[in-house]
């Protein structure tokens, strides 16, 4: 039926991916190819705004022209040396984000599941050196509902049977507790064999599970009375989409290990980053852990000017802004549709209350012939995530879309 209402472009290209590709997405209908700012357009030029930003990667907004500028500029000079050169773009980032979020040391990633790893591959190795663990018997404690991507390290960690279902055997040494619950995680921390937590300061893909206030100073107290690092989750969190520079920081806690990935390029290559103390990263020598794209050239130039336009543009106090805005003009739809309403800064979430199960993703369909791009995530959850430069005039009217589909859905 849905293959009936897109154009003949548009099903060339969908029917080129089920063909030719693995199927191991679930996409809108919509082909796209621009993007510009907050909007995205198809194959046959339909102008859409796009509230998923590349779930958080594209926060500065669709080929941002002073990112892009940089991604040009240095990719006709020199993009990959590998790390058994030095390179004169490396050390230029290192100073320069480390400096941003004074930590002492970052050790640069291509990807965010990446970044996950090498943050656990450090937590577990200063275990041992800096703690005293046994050899083989550090513990990681995740959170129930986490979501970090997809490799088997991560499907270890989650509760989540789409992910690990079928994947086994699984990572030996990862436990979990449940979110926002201190007192399971001291409780949890009683094992002298405990080297981290790692958790995502509000749950993303869980659909924007915003913990109680104190929650993460609570989780900081005890990671320090226990000497069990805090690994800060911040790939969707991070870089200005909650209204602070880090979602950490609306409850002014320092993690030990801080992971950020996916907007620290602007959507353009992929680049994560894991950043510590001496105390942390200087336990891995070198040939121990690494990444033949990780810490090149073009990343680096990309992240310096990704990081510097979220700063000069304002982002942080314009998520801040305009997800209060959001939230309130949402809230005077009183659509019987929509049953509760979170967020922090620009990364909401609206819970669909209707008697079919699929209502979520029918209403994202909806959206996006009205002109709006977002996702279902589990199942009746739609999460709402534009670039962070929307301005006051296009939300109204993005949540004006939102309002006109819910009022003709059935």
């Amino acid at each position: 039926m849905l293959t009936q209402q897109l154009s003949n472009k548009s099903a060339y290209y969908l029917s080129l991916e089920e063909k030719y590709g693995a199927h191991n997405y679930h996409p809108l209908p919509v082909v796209l190819e621009k993007g510009e700012g907050v909007f995205v357009y198809d194959v046959d030029q339909k102008r859409y705004f796009d509230f998923l930003s590349g779930y958080s990667a594209v926060n500065q907004g669709h080929c941002h022209p002073k990112i892009i500028q940089s991604l040009i500029q240095q990719a006709q000079k020199l993009t990959l040396t590998s790390r058994a050169f030095y390179n004169n773009m490396l050390g230029e980032y290192e100073k320069y984000i480390t400096e941003y979020f004074e930590y002492d040391k970052v050790l640069p990633m291509n990807t965010g599941v990446e970044g996950g790893e090498t943050a656990i591959k450090l937590a577990r190795r200063w275990g041992y050196v800096q703690k005293g663990i046994p050899e083989n018997k550090a513990k990681i404690i995740f959170a129930e509902g986490n979501f970090w991507g997809r490799t088997l390290a991560a499907i270890s960690a989650s509760t989540d049977p789409s992910s690990y279902k079928g994947f086994g055997p699984y990572m030996p040494g990862f436990e979990l507790v449940p979110y926002n619950n201190l007192a399971a995680l001291e409780k949890a921390f009683q094992d002298k064999n405990v080297a981290a937590f790692m958790v995502e300061p509000i749950q993303g893909e869980a659909g924007v599970v915003v913990p109680d206030e104190g929650y993460l100073k609570g989780v900081r107290a005890l990671c320090s009375e226990y000497n069990v690092l805090f690994i800060a989750d911040e790939i969707q969190t991070g870089l200005a989409r909650t209204g602070k520079m880090l979602a950490c920081d609306h409850e002014n806690v320092r993690p030990d290990i801080l992971i950020l990935g996916k907007a620290l390029s602007g959507g353009t290559i992929p680049v994560s980053a894991v950043l510590c103390d001496d105390a942390i990263m200087l336990n891995i020598q070198p040939g121990e852990h690494g990444s033949t794209y990780g810490g090149n050239p073009l990343a680096c130039a990309v992240a310096i000017t990704a990081l510097q336009v979220i700063k000069e543009e304002g982002m942080v106090e314009n998520a801040e802004k305009m997800g209060i805005l959001f939230r309130d003009e949402l809230a005077k739809l009183n659509s019987p549709f929509i049953q509760t309403i979170r967020g922090k800064g620009l990364l909401n979430v609206i819970a669909i209350q209707h008697p079919n199960p699929d209502a979520a993703w029918e209403l994202c369909l909806a959206l996006k012939e009205n002109g709006l791009l977002a996702k279902p995530t589990h199942g009746d959850k739609i999460r709402f995530a534009p670039p962070l430069i929307i301005t006051a005039s296009q939300m109204t009217e993005a949540v004006k879309i939102i309002g006109n589909t819910l009022q003709s859905f059935h």
